[in-house]
């Protein structure tokens, strides 16, 4: 078994988000998976298993649990992937669903299923915003608070400035508990600069990671929100960027089809670390 390393959403292996990838995972439990995930230390590590052609199911590992989903660690895999066996596409069947992806020179594109959000109770509205440590003027009151899913679900959360996004501090226990309780992946807290230009932090403390450098799911679940809700013009493409405040810059580009029902499209660069 051979365990790749490549950063994703990037194009300098000092930035981005790394990933652990195993193109054949042939034969391995569950329980190897973990803790072959918890080894490599990556906030997640991607098996394969190949199913003939170009098409394999993959599971997605965090140090410390199993996520239905990962959006840097399919770019990753497939990059790699392409590397390994020339470009093209490549169906990825994921707990989620089908994932179909197309990789090429070093770049991939994702497209997630199909996306939803839904209202938070105002009792979880509440408890989100003390782990975050937030008070509801710190919001941005043109991008409701919501959860998005586009493969797992992320709470939404808009601040009204860069500089409040830069003051990450949050309640780790209280966070994780939540996050359990509402089965979400991360927590997706972003900025918005220009009408398709956002900036964004993650919060992972259920995996393990007290902050992800760049979440392709969650980029994936915030543009389905946008276009739910009638916040930006479709069909758009929309630039996140993430890890800046991590010191490892990551650039990640949404795309949105005018269907309501399409799956978000998620590009990004990935590269080997060597």
């Amino acid at each position: 078994m051979e365990i790749l390393r490549y950063s994703a959403f990037t194009d300098d292996p000092s930035g981005g988000n790394p990933a652990g990838v195993v193109l054949d995972a042939t034969g391995l439990d569950a329980v190897a998976m973990q803790r072959i995930a918890a080894e490599v230390g990556y906030s997640e590590t991607a098996f394969l298993a190949p199913l003939g052609g170009r098409t394999a199911t993959v599971r997605y590992f965090s140090p410390a649990a199993e996520v239905p989903f990962c959006g840097h660690a399919t770019i990753a895999t497939a990059v790699a992937y392409a590397e390994r066996f020339g470009d093209g596409p490549i169906q990825l069947i994921a707990q989620v669903g089908e994932i179909a992806v197309e990789a090429g020179g070093g770049r991939a594109t994702l497209r997630s299923v199909a996306p939803r959000t839904a209202e938070l109770p105002a009792g979880v509205r509440e408890r989100l915003l003390a782990a975050l440590r937030y008070s509801p003027g710190d919001l941005d009151p043109a991008l409701p608070l919501r959860a998005a899913f586009a493969g797992n679900w992320h709470p939404i959360v808009a601040v009204g400035s860069r500089e409040r996004l830069a003051e990450l501090d949050y309640d780790e226990p209280a966070l994780r508990a939540l996050m359990i309780e509402q089965d979400w992946t991360t927590v997706d807290l972003v900025w918005r600069e220009r009408e398709t230009v956002f900036h964004a932090r993650n919060p992972f403390p259920t995996g393990g990671v007290y902050e992800d450098a760049a979440t392709g799911a969650a980029a994936a679940a915030l543009g389905g929100y946008l276009r739910e809700l009638g916040l930006v013009p479709v069909p758009a493409t929309l630039t996140v960027h993430q890890g800046f405040d991590m010191g490892r810059p990551s650039l990640l580009t949404v795309g949105l089809d005018a269907d309501p029902a399409a799956g978000v499209r998620v590009s990004g660069a990935a590269v080997h670390i060597g």
